[in-house]
């Protein structure tokens, strides 16, 4: 399976700027995608206070999710990113949405809020979310749910982990350091899509990465431009490592008084 990872510099407040920029991303790239990754909240950038990004609803709420079901059809392939979701009680939502050509939807709302920086106006998720695609299981996560290897704790239920962030400049060894780490205990490999530039929070460096279930790098972003970089997950390597060298087996049992699924 191939996957793409847009590393987007992200106009704030601005949905049809980021969708022009990420179609335009997408058009240029060499070959052809099964799955391609967005950043968080790639339409309009990542606030811990929503209220600020309410311009936002006074257009079209749903154009980005409808923009990212239209590419998905007329590309033949999957797409995922987060967005900023308001449910029926206008309570936001970091959701993270993975959508696929025939128009199936999965979503994750963000569990970990990342209170430290003020994210706490958001509806905490309480359930995780696989996404079975073909004949690859991904699991979604979002930033800060990175520093939270409980969370993700693999036993054989997916292949590969796919984390949208937002992540600042200043913490991009934390970034570089926790990707290798979550492949690794996991056996799995890990998709990681961040955003570039700055807002009014924030600098970032980028740093969009594909590990493998060893801990190394199969590809990555070079500097901090906007750009695409592209991967092959290999499936048959991944079983055959993991039947050669069995560590999920051997994991500690334990429970967490949510449930997972």
């Amino acid at each position: 399976m191939r996957v793409t990872l847009l590393q987007t510099d992200i106009e704030w407040a601005d949905p049809e700027a980021n969708m022009v920029a990420a179609r335009r991303m997408m058009d240029q790239c060499d070959s052809h995608a099964d799955l391609y990754v967005l950043p968080e909240m790639w339409a309009t950038g990542f606030a811990t206070d929503p209220e600020s990004l309410e311009a936002c609803r006074a257009g079209r709420p749903e154009a980005p999710l409808e923009w990212m079901k239209a590419a998905a059809r007329q590309r033949n392939a999957a797409i995922c990113g987060s967005l900023l979701y308001f449910d029926s009680q206008k309570r936001p939502h970091n959701r993270h949405y993975f959508v696929e050509p025939d128009g199936n939807i999965h979503h994750y709302d963000k569990r970990h809020l990342f209170i430290y920086g003020g994210e706490k106006s958001f509806v905490r998720g309480e359930k995780r979310c696989l996404a079975d695609f073909r004949g690859v299981r991904f699991m979604l996560t979002t930033c800060y749910d990175l520093r939270f290897p409980v969370w993700m704790r693999n036993n054989c239920h997916y292949d590969v982990l796919v984390c949208v962030a937002n992540w600042p400049e200043n913490r991009q060894h934390v970034w570089d350091t926790l990707t290798k780490a979550r492949a690794i205990e996991n056996q799995c490999y890990v998709i990681g899509c961040n955003r570039t530039g700055h807002d009014k929070y924030c600098q970032y460096a980028g740093g969009s990465v594909v590990i493998d279930p060893k801990g190394y790098v199969v590809a990555e972003a070079k500097g901090r431009l906007a750009q695409a970089i592209t991967a092959d997950i290999d499936i048959d390597a991944l079983q055959a490592f993991r039947k050669k060298f069995p560590v999920l087996p051997d994991a500690d049992n334990f429970s967490l008084t949510d449930h997972l699924f």
